[in-house]
């Protein structure tokens, strides 16, 4: 005779069931997501939300103890449920804890952005870490501890399954939700406030690194030894930019698609006598850390130490000289200092000028090899072309 049973908690019931549903998207997701930057970016939020679920999943058990094992269990499968039980605690944490270390001691220094909106921090790891040979170590931890957490998702199913059927009471309807549970009143639980309460507070102090460290490099000292945009010329600025109807903007090409976007932040200071060109002069200031491909993954790759490296260097500049009349309009030098390179590239413009009003449109490319952008992951242009297409457009009023 099969003897009654209290059922498990709602709370750890919806965990069992959104956590095991992860689980099987999050190994659908490992062997479907090479080359593939939204599965790989899913792939990590997943990981990071299973690692906080799992946090709160202990607490819970440790506030809110699960009903006992049926009486008639042998002990040696008692035993063997503990242990698969502990297994997948263990897994759970330490699965989510190597995949992160392994984004985070990559040499291809990938962000992470959760779900396409949270900038999540790379692990602090010292120099041993970085090295291939621990890269792989802790590469096989996480791929083949993901075989392991395989395994033991059959074991713990074969034996649900097992004494669902087997002559003492099973364990499955215990954790069944809703209508397809057993009909018992679900249990009092306590432990609310400190379950969810710790992973919501750990996860907001880790989140708001990365928030921390860009507000810093907002305010940080470029060095400037290595790199200066030619300024030894006074410029006496004679005509005022419109900043609402004016704009910088890059365009490149990644994994065959095309991205753009402007910078959000700039200032020029521009002295232009169209009957005396070898007079004018022009330089521009960029906020690189304003940078805006219209896309979160991209804009926090753009600010990392590989790209614009936005904490070392949180200006760019660009100097004009040159000017000269062609036949289509005008061209200039436009010498750009950007982290520690200075390239100097021709920048071709048309300009209309109405009374005192001036209109400006013009294009310069760029190699971002030229500038060690990408250089330590994509070197030869295999995800992002080479050539980056600057294109400014304007209008400026004489002073």
């Amino acid at each position: 005779m099969k003897t009654e049973t209290s059922r498990y908690t709602i709370v750890a019931i919806t965990l069992h069931w959104v956590m095991a549903a992860l689980l099987l998207f999050m190994i659908w997701l490992g062997w479907n997501m090479d080359d593939n930057e939204v599965r790989f970016q899913l792939h990590k939020s997943i990981g990071i939300l299973l690692l906080f679920l799992t946090l709160v999943r202990v607490i819970w058990r440790v506030m809110n103890p699960p009903p006992p094992l049926p009486e008639e269990m042998p002990a040696h499968e008692k035993l063997a449920s503990h242990l698969v039980h502990m297994a997948f605690y263990g897994l759970m944490i330490i699965l989510p804890l190597a995949g992160w270390l392994l984004v985070s001691t990559s040499k291809f220094k990938v962000p992470t952005v959760l779900f396409e909106t949270v900038s999540w921090p790379h692990l602090p790891a010292p120099d041993f870490l970085r090295g291939d040979i621990a890269h792989v170590i802790i590469e096989n931890i996480h791929s083949k501890g993901a075989w392991v957490l395989i395994i033991l998702l059959g074991l713990h199913v074969a034996g649900a399954v097992k004494h669902e059927f087997a002559a003492e009471d099973g364990v499955l309807k215990k954790m069944l939700p809703g209508l397809f549970g057993k009909p018992a009143t679900p249990p009092t639980a306590r432990g609310y406030v400190r379950a969810f309460g710790t992973a919501i507070i750990a996860f907001a102090l880790i989140a708001i690194i990365p928030i921390a460290g860009s507000g810093q490099s907002s305010s940080a000292t470029p060095q400037t030894d290595e790199a200066v945009a030619p300024a030894d010329e006074t410029i006496e600025a004679n005509w005022d930019v419109d900043y609402d109807t004016s704009e910088i903007r890059f365009t490149g090409m990644y994994d065959g698609a095309e991205f753009t976007g402007p910078f959000d932040d700039w200032s020029a200071d521009v002295e232009f006598h169209p009957e005396a060109l070898d007079e004018s002069r022009v330089l521009v200031t960029v906020r690189t850390a304003t940078a805006d491909a219209g896309k979160k993954l991209y804009n926090d790759s753009l600010k990392g130490p590989e790209w614009f490296d936005t904490t070392t260097y949180p200006d760019a500049q660009i100097s004009l000289s040159n000017f000269s009349e062609t036949d289509t309009g005008y061209s200039a030098d436009a010498a750009i200092s950007l982290k520690s390179e200075l390239v100097t590239v021709p920048l071709d413009f048309t300009l209309e000028i109405d009374g005192d009003t001036a209109m400006l449109a013009g294009k310069a490319v760029m190699s971002r090899k030229a500038f060690n952008l990408g250089q330590d992951s994509d070197p030869s242009g295999s995800w992002v072309g080479d050539e980056i297409t600057i294109s400014v457009t304007g209008t400026a009023t004489r002073k």
